[in-house]
């Protein structure tokens, strides 16, 4: 990299008004004529940050053209590598994640590393090393146990890292992002996907300026937009089945042989009430606030989301955790209509639950395994549907859109979005996003509502 001595520090801060009377502050100076600025979020850290600049130049130090830092602080990063920094990164986040959220990290550092390796490999050894690092690297509880020749593709890894300081390269970090939005095979990952990786690498970058690693954040020197991609969170009407569908599909369910009828009430939970399928599996006798007939509600105070016994603390393949988008303890409502009611019912006077409450479980006891409702919905689409149409279309291929075929009726219906949101442990913006597609057919209707109140009927 170039360096020179060309260096002018402005002497005044430049202080940048923000939302609610707060305000910020940045440093300004330049390198070789090119503008660079650093800004923090109060007086005394800006100042110095200005400071160590202005002690740099009394020192005599040359300035890096292409990043405007000094020297002596790119030698001091470049012994720390990206690869070891990814590994502590890791290991920071992993007493507080959920299980899920942990394998999303190493998700986003796999799609990461091999840009900030001086190596690179290719077909089966490219495969081998994703899973490594994956598996092992960026799993804290397994890192330490990685078999030889795991141990040796990740001695590799070590030893080819780039330094962490590379990230504050221009070309290296807008390398870093568009892996970020890219998939295996080059293209473009969803909109969704990326946003979440994105985070990771922005929450890593984070990180390595609280620890002194990086002076701010690369991501915010560059500008990068994110690939023009569906959205793959936004949810296809197509997928989503009508109430005479859905019903049909409950039907099958419960003339499949073996667990088929104790598994009707388990979807019917989704479809009437938009359970998340860990919060059904979660599901026990006393969140059952149902009358003998009739209306009633569900409370939901847990979840039990498959992660991977790789993932979690207690080595299980599902996470207990709290609700999504809940406070720990934080519990929430979902209406329970006269249909679920009956089902509910029926289910109890014939199954009964497990001794711990638990209103389904797995052949074998215990918590009730992804594998068997899956197996169990893959059997019952074919019923209801016939092989061709299975086989051929997206139709309700997975539990979760009965999910969402509870929330496009609860919105079809006229029901007020921020209920609604309440209901399914939504945010109003995530609820809006997600079944943006299911309100398009509603436009008549609302419309209509319009003009009769302009008539003022």
């Amino acid at each position: 990299m170039e360096t020179t001595f060309d260096v002018r520090i402005s002497e005044e801060l430049q202080v940048n008004k923000l939302a609610k009377g707060k305000k910020s502050y940045t440093v300004r100076w330049r390198v070789a004529k090119e503008p660079f600025s650093l800004t923090r979020s109060n007086k005394t850290l800006a100042k110095n940050e200005r400071s160590k600049l202005v002690s740099a130049v009394g020192r005599g130090e040359a300035f890096y053209t292409d990043t405007g830092r000094p020297i002596s602080e790119a030698r001091a990063l470049n012994k720390v590598t990206f690869y070891d920094f990814a590994c502590e990164y890791v290991d920071m986040k992993w007493p507080r994640a959920a299980a899920n959220s942990r394998r999303s990290i190493a998700d986003a550092l796999v799609a990461v590393t091999p840009v900030m390796l001086k190596g690179r490999k290719t077909g089966a050894d490219a495969k081998a090393l994703r899973k490594a690092l994956h598996r092992w690297a960026f799993n804290s509880a397994q890192r330490e146990s990685a078999p030889d020749d795991v141990r040796a593709l990740l001695k590799w890894a070590a030893a080819s890292s780039k330094p962490l300081a590379d990230l504050a390269k221009p070309d290296t970090i807008r390398a870093v992002l568009d892996a970020v939005g890219s998939k295996l095979d080059g293209k473009a990952a969803s909109v969704t996907y990326t946003a979440r990786r994105r985070a990771v690498l922005w929450n890593l970058c984070e990180f390595a300026v609280e620890k002194k690693h990086l002076a701010v954040n690369p991501i915010t020197t560059i500008k990068w937009a994110r690939p023009k991609v569906h959205n793959a969170d936004v949810v296809d009407p197509a997928t989503v089945p009508n109430p005479q569908q859905a019903k049909a599909l409950l039907t099958a369910v419960g003339e499949l042989p073996g667990s088929g009828p104790r598994m009707v009430a388990f979807f019917a939970s989704m479809y009437y009430s938009a359970l998340r399928p860990g919060e059904a599996v979660d599901l026990t006798k006393s969140n059952l606030h149902i009358p003998d007939e009739g209306r009633g509600k569900l409370y939901l105070t847990g979840s039990n989301p498959f992660a991977g016994s790789a993932w979690t603390d207690s080595g299980e393949n599902r996470d207990q955790r709290g609700l999504k988008h809940r406070e720990e303890g934080a519990g929430r409502w979902a209406p329970c209509p006269p249909e679920l009611t009956e089902i509910l019912h029926d289910h109890l006077n014939r199954f009964g639950t497990t001794k711990e409450g638990l209103m389904f479980w797995g052949q074998r006891g215990g918590t009730l395994p992804g594998k068997t409702y899956q197996a169990m919905w893959k059997a019952a689409r074919a019923a209801a549907f016939g092989e061709e149409v299975a086989r051929t279309s997206r139709l309700a291929e997975r539990p979760y859109d009965l999910r969402h075929a509870a929330v496009s009726t609860w919105l079809a219906s006229g029901v007020d979005p921020q209920r609604v949101a309440d209901w399914a442990g939504h945010s109003l913006e995530v609820l809006m996003r997600v079944y943006a597609k299911c309100l398009d057919g509603e436009e008549d209707q609302a419309m209509d509502r319009i003009e009769a109140k302009l008539r003022g009927e």
